[in-house]
């Protein structure tokens, strides 16, 4: 009996390879470089179901081809604003994610963010490196602390509350968060600080906030939703942090911000033109630059391919995926 063909789109860590391996007929990306527009075309059409990351973009083109064999796009990641779901879903073509399993990694790395650029320590490691440190002094390179200054969280889903959890317990922040919908929680260890406060409308978290921490997908609705006006209504002492999509921010408006004054600094690792970053970006000292490193552990990247496995079985088995976007 033939085997399910599937297509992993880029290299997952070994543990995962060897169970899709023993389980479907696997077909690997050994160069684990970013597939193309016509491969990814090809795919649809030889696998009966696909493995894709972020950097896989399925638009409407890829859905509207003749000749689709595959029954899904099982994703490694939350975020599936790289597919096009309205069209997956008129082919035919279910989508599902990862979610819950990299809440805590990329909420540290948010907290992590925090403390880098309020603290100033991405621009003290840089400059430690280039051997310009002439020794302590008490006026060098004074930053802020963290400790009674409010944390303004927009979106607070699992990752947001993470982060709220976070920010209250280890620095000592005032948690405010403003989100479209009210959450859904797990359970009451999902929830965030008892004492953290919703705001009425996105002004009033942007305008009364130290630090702006992103938590929020990525649509049609949140597409530069950090604008140039948005960027004005933050305070010029408070910095922006982004973990969830880069086209969220408005990149050349926050170069500007940052350039002019309007907001004391970022911190980034995600970006409107991944893998490309802005030029001007990488110029300012007060810009902490991130890889894309949110679930970066080999803890969360096997969990993350435990659960596209979970997915992938039900869905070549003729079962409801558990988790199931489209």
């Amino acid at each position: 009996m033939n085997r399910p063909v599937v297509i992993v789109t880029r290299r997952l860590p070994d543990a995962i390879q060897d169970a899709l391996a023993e389980s479907f007929d696997v077909r690997f990306n050994s160069a684990d470089t970013p597939l193309s527009a016509t491969a990814l075309a090809q795919a649809l059409k030889q696998a009966d179901a696909v493995l894709c990351t972020v950097t896989d973009r399925f638009t409407a083109a890829h859905f509207a081809q003749s000749g689709i064999r595959a029954r899904a796009l099982v994703n490694f990641g939350v975020g599936v604003n790289h597919i096009d779901l309205d069209a997956a879903r008129a082919a035919g073509v279910m989508v599902t994610n990862t979610p819950g399993v990299l809440t805590d990694d990329t909420a540290d790395v948010a907290l992590a963010l925090i403390l880098m650029t309020m603290r100033r320590l991405g621009e003290g490691e840089r400059l430690l490196r280039t051997g310009a440190w002439s020794g302590w002094r008490p006026t060098f390179m004074l930053g802020h602390s963290p400790k009674g200054k409010t944390l303004g969280v927009i979106g607070y889903g699992r990752i947001g509350r993470a982060l709220a959890r976070r920010a209250h317990a280890a620095l000592g922040m005032r948690v405010q968060w403003w989100a479209p919908r009210d959450p859904q929680l797990d359970g009451p260890d999902d929830a965030g600080p008892p004492d953290a406060e919703r705001v009425e409308t996105l002004d009033t978290l942007l305008a009364t906030s130290d630090v702006v921490s992103l938590h929020c997908p990525s649509t049609a609705e949140t597409r530069h939703l950090m604008d140039a006006t948005r960027l004005r209504q933050m305070q010029p002492y408070a910095v922006l942090i982004n973990t969830a999509r880069g086209d969220i921010v408005d990149e050349q408006a926050l170069v500007h911000a940052l350039r002019e004054g309007v907001i004391a600094g970022a911190g980034l690792d995600v970006y409107e033109f991944e893998p490309t970053v802005l030029p001007e970006l990488r110029d300012l000292s007060q810009v902490v630059l991130l890889p894309h490193m949110g679930t970066s552990t080999v803890e969360t990247r096997v969990a993350m391919g435990e659960c596209a496995l979970r997915n992938l079985r039900a869905v070549l088995a003729g079962d409801a995926p558990p988790n199931r976007v489209a």
